[in-house]
């Protein structure tokens, strides 16, 4: 399942689709950054 920039998926660990960047999210109300690398919109959650 893949997760886009701006949604809230709930807390985890997300890697980005392109470059393989890792982004947490803390709280279920966090919303998902784009990538702070490359600036891509699609993440998978690991």
């Amino acid at each position: 399942m893949y997760y886009k920039t701006g949604e809230k998926p709930g807390k985890g660990t997300y890697k980005c689709t392109r470059d393989g960047q890792i982004v947490v999210l803390d709280d279920n109300t966090d919303t998902l950054p784009p990538c702070p690398k490359c600036n891509n919109t699609t993440y998978t959650k690991i």
